[in-house]
């Protein structure tokens, strides 16, 4: 691991201490997860942003209205 220097305002460092003790966790530690945390995030929506681009972006797919007689109920 690497020793880094970050700089928080006092009620953000308040707040994570508080956490930190509420979860029984070491400041770092607690620092280390949310960075995590919000990295991961980060990846989710890259992705889903990737997504809605494709969508987006994508020619009409007229497959769907081959298959849509295939979804309807058979006649009793």
């Amino acid at each position: 691991m690497e020793t880094i220097q970050v700089v928080l305002d006092l009620k953000l460092l308040q707040a994570a201490d508080r956490a930190a003790h509420h979860t029984k966790r070491n400041r770092s530690a607690l620092i280390r997860d949310a960075l995590r945390e919000h990295l991961r995030r980060l990846e989710i929506r890259a992705r889903e942003q990737l997504d809605r681009d494709g969508y987006t972006n994508a020619p009409p797919n007229d497959e769907a209205l081959v298959w849509e007689a295939e979804a309807a109920w058979p006649a009793e």
